[in-house]
């Protein structure tokens, strides 16, 4: 299934249209066309302010909303790229603070695909070019830039020469993409997943990490080394210690952070990934004010995120909905832990068939009491017979995220949960696009 938007615009529509026309269903891993795109419009990637450029499995989008406010406590002006979006392909590129324009974001996919067309160009390495050629041509003082797949072929990993780069946690996913053999690569998975984040490294660049398994750890380190780029490890150069504020400490001495606002005990390991970041670099200086207020001011939608008064809440009376979109066993590990002193809850879970049913529903083994299943809009998802095998609970099937929260019983709090593209579509529906 392709990752396209529609737009109430119609100028951006059109240029929505083209790129659907032209791209790879499934898009593209390497960097050869992004090269070639990026050289016909003048090489924008190499005029961009100083970026922060962040991987990983999981948390690597709460990373960069953590960088991102953090800069901007600063007073920087900051660039952010991210994905997927959930409503509006807007949410992709923020310009200087903003969600690019529609008239901006039409003009920049017309001059990409105007100039790429021969090149029979992806979703994503158009998507990226705009990206660039916006920040570019756009005063900053900051880029925060998130990868898609991997980073090793990620069309992103055409930057060169970043302040600093960072990788979140590490685990199993987009295996179709990321775990095709390859001579010269590791074979054990997480130490093969761990290559190809690790590989958006660059030579003098500092690369700060989380701490790591043994063998996805060795990966990281061998790959750093290889391209030349100093390593920042937690636990080894770097510490954060997590009771009821977050405890941080590296060379340059100790800082005493709040704990994030963002739900999840896993945010503050995030938060500190940022912190890591920040202080491993030294391009664009922050202070210790402006990382504790970034760090309460970051937001993040559909990430353990509360929903607020709306049509779809409504539906469900006064009890609390959650909504994340959590599609791996790493992201179900960390809505368990969120939940594990909590209420049973209700699920409403709708996932892509090329990802794990047991993702979620393992475990939150024991902590269910009803599970309800509703497409993933626009994408081949998961049926209820598909979940069964997961849980001991009757599971039922509806035909949207309304009609699961209308039948649910009277009590008890509710989790949407298992696709982003679902929770993109919750939010629409309940009035809460990001902005």
């Amino acid at each position: 299934m392709r990752d396209f938007a529609i737009s109430e615009n119609q100028r951006v529509q059109a240029q929505l249209d083209r790129l659907g026309v032209l791209s790879l269903p499934q898009g593209r891993l390497g960097l050869d066309t992004v090269h070639d795109i990026c050289a016909r419009l003048g090489d924008p990637q190499r005029r961009l302010p100083p970026v922060f450029h962040v991987a990983g499995t999981n948390g690597k989008g709460s990373t960069c909303a953590y960088l991102r406010a953090i800069l901007e406590a600063q007073s920087f002006v900051v660039h952010t790229a991210t994905k997927p979006h959930l409503v509006r392909y807007n949410e992709r590129i923020r310009v200087a603070g903003h969600l690019i324009s529609d008239d901006s974001l039409a003009d920049l996919l017309e001059r990409v695909l105007d100039a790429s067309e021969d090149l029979g160009p992806s979703f994503f390495e158009v998507t990226t070019v705009a990206t660039f050629l916006a920040f570019a041509e756009t005063p900053a003082d900051a880029c925060v830039i998130e990868t898609g797949l991997g980073g090793r072929l990620d069309a992103t990993n055409v930057l060169e020469n970043p302040a600093v780069c960072g990788i979140a946690t590490l685990g199993i996913d987009h295996e179709a993409f990321l775990l095709v053999p390859e001579a010269g690569t590791p074979e054990e998975p997480l130490a093969r997943i761990a290559f190809e984040k690790a590989s958006i490294a660059k030579p003098g660049a500092p690369l700060v990490v989380q701490s790591y398994a043994a063998s996805p750890l060795t990966s990281v380190l061998a790959t750093a080394a290889q391209i030349g780029a100093p390593v920042h490890l937690r636990g080894r150069d770097w510490w954060a210690d997590v009771d009821e504020t977050i405890h941080y400490r590296d060379a340059k001495g100790t800082l005493e952070l709040p704990l994030p606002t963002l739900a999840g005990a896993h945010q503050a390991d995030n938060a500190a990934l940022a912190v890591a970041m920040l202080r491993h670099q030294s391009v664009v200086p922050v202070s210790a004010e402006a990382m504790a207020e970034g760090i309460r001011t970051a937001r993040w939608p559909a990430r353990l995120q509360r929903l607020g008064t709306g049509p779809l809440t409504a539906l469900a009376g006064h009890r609390t909905i959650w909504l994340d979109g959590g599609h791996n066993p790493d992201a179900g590990e960390a809505i368990a832990r969120h939940f594990a002193s909590s209420e049973p809850l209700h699920l409403v879970i709708g996932m892509l068939t090329s990802k794990d049913p047991s993702a979620i529903l393992r475990p939150l083994e024991g902590r269910l009491t009803s599970v309800s299943i509703v497409p993933a809009p626009g994408h081949e998802a998961h049926t209820p017979a598909d979940f069964a095998p997961f849980t001991a609970l009757p599971v039922r099937s509806f035909g949207n995220v309304a009609e699961a929260l209308a039948a649910l019983p009277p009590d008890g709090d509710v989790l949407i949960a298992g696709s982003l593209y679902l929770a993109g579509d919750v939010l629409k529906r309940n009035n809460e696009a990001p902005d």
